[in-house]
């Protein structure tokens, strides 16, 4: 993997930072694996998260996804639950779901709850809350909309936020989809981060973004032509 890995390095110029096209389009030659790996962002944002007002925070459905349905499990009664089975939903429950997941059941990606389910969840909270799996009505995952929800986290509704030195990680897609769809989803991911900006954020806000594959170095871009293609310059 070593020589490998230093191979495709040296198609990269240390210290450029590439325009997305130009970008996206070197992925795949940066990219060594036999496997359809994952492609991920890393945005580096001017926020310090360890103030409530500055964390970036939310979720947004991918125009063409990120290649893999998440499991999606969903607590509702009546015909709530009717409906999330209707829509796709893998596992459907009230009360006795809240208790298999305090046995420690937890074979789902993703959890939607109606609001009136939320004050059973919380009996789980410190099951689900490192794991990251909690609720949350800012994700879309509280809500009686429940179809709506487990259609989008089908499809792939990835969720992002920033961790304590500022950068958020998500994935937008797979090797195999090619330059113009890892852009266009990019593109959109982009997007929502630059609204979610904090007000009271100073200075540069976008100081640093890097694409990778899972086993690629990663690949710097120009933070004006990422601005750029995403309508926020």
């Amino acid at each position: 993997m070593g020589k490998k890995y230093n191979q495709v390095l040296s198609k990269i110029e240390r210290g450029k930072r590439y325009k997305v096209e130009e970008a996206f389009s070197l992925l795949k030659e940066a990219s060594f694996a036999n496997f359809d790996e994952s492609v991920d962002v890393a945005f580096n944002l001017g926020v310090d998260p360890k103030h409530s007002e500055q964390m970036v925070r939310g979720a947004i459905v991918l125009p063409h996804g990120i290649g893999k349905s998440p499991r999606v499990a969903v607590l509702a009664k009546g015909e709530k639950a009717k409906e999330a089975e209707d829509a796709g939903a893998d596992t459907v429950g009230a009360d006795d779901l809240i208790g298999k997941i305090a046995e420690g059941w937890l074979e789902f990606d993703k959890l939607i709850a109606t609001p009136d389910m939320m004050a059973s969840v919380t009996k789980v909270g410190k099951i689900l809350g490192p794991k990251g799996l909690m609720p949350n009505p800012k994700l879309g995952t509280v809500t009686f909309e429940v179809a709506k929800a487990v259609k989008e986290q089908k499809l792939g509704k990835i969720e992002y936020r920033t961790e304590k030195s500022g950068i958020v990680h998500a994935m937008i897609g797979k090797k195999s989809f090619g330059p113009q769809k890892l852009k266009e989803n990019f593109v959109s991911l982009i997007g929502a981060i630059v609204k979610a900006k904090p007000p009271t954020s100073k200075g540069t806000y976008l100081k640093k973004v890097t694409i990778s594959t899972t086993m690629s170095p990663g690949i710097i871009l120009d933070s004006s032509d990422v601005l750029n293609v995403s309508g926020m310059a």
